[in-house]
């Protein structure tokens, strides 16, 4: 892959790792998914992240080894659940609010448009994705639908149950595909209200 080879230092010293404290890590870190957003994947260097930072390009490379595993390490380092804590009471109010939340991160939060095509040519990077953005969030919404079962407001059985993640976030990946506007909170409550909650037979 090409990104993974700019300006890549090819000495010894690349097999040994740098004793770094957790928040010069962290800084990396949050420098490299800045840059991701503001540029774009494909855009950024391991020398831009250097120089941001100022440490030298040899440092990032003995650490990380490709920008590819630099990435995947600063998407695992801290993703905050957005779905953990909702807990209204009840199952429908629950997934009104998760729609609310995800509404309001959908437009804000372009790391993901800035990674782009770079996820499906990197596994790495997928399943880092996946890791820091995708599975905390379903298992996140799958607590939330537990305790809806739990309460009795649906059967432990019901079929719609194991399709509500990939309702919401499916919606959240492609409306701005099909209509060219992101899924914004109110917009996702009424999918929520029109489609999941009836499939699910709540009010």
């Amino acid at each position: 892959m090409a990104s993974q080879a700019v300006d890549r230092p090819e000495t010894a010293g690349t097999a040994r790792r740098t004793k770094l404290t957790p928040e010069r890590e962290q800084e990396f870190f949050d420098a490299v998914l800045e840059q991701i957003r503001r540029c774009g994947y494909d855009a950024v260097t391991m020398a831009g992240i250097a120089a941001s930072t100022r440490c030298s390009k040899s440092t990032l490379y003995r650490q990380w080894k490709t920008k590819p595993r630099f990435v995947a390490a600063a998407l695992r380092s801290h993703r905050p659940v957005r779905f953990a804590g909702i807990d209204t009471g009840s199952l429908a109010g629950d997934l009104r609010q998760a729609a609310r939340v995800a509404g309001e991160w959908s437009a804000e939060d372009t790391l993901l448009q800035g990674l782009g095509h770079a996820v499906t040519r990197d596994q790495e990077l997928k399943g880092a994705l996946r890791e820091a953005f995708v599975e905390p969030e379903i298992a996140a919404l799958r607590e939330i639908l537990r305790r809806g079962v739990e309460r009795g407001e649906v059967p432990a059985g019901h079929p719609a149950l194991e399709f509500v993640p990939a309702q919401l976030f499916g919606v959240l990946r492609m409306r701005p595909v099909v209509e060219g506007e992101y899924a914004d909170a109110d917009y996702l409550v009424r999918f929520v209200e029109a489609v999941v909650l009836p499939a699910l037979g709540l009010p």
